[in-house]
């Protein structure tokens, strides 16, 4: 069986706008409506 490579979808940081091919992109879901982050953009998230 060969290996098949799986292509994700190329996700936007809602934050910063950086892309999900320079830096990981985390998807989480606010009030029923699905956002991204970046892990730059995550801290501030977090802590305001």
């Amino acid at each position: 069986m060969a290996n098949v490579k799986k292509e994700a979808p190329e996700l936007e940081c809602d934050q910063c706008g950086t892309t999900s091919e320079l830096t990981p992109i985390l998807t989480y879901v606010h009030q029923g409506e699905e956002k991204h982050v970046c892990t730059h953009c995550l801290p501030m998230l977090i802590h305001g």
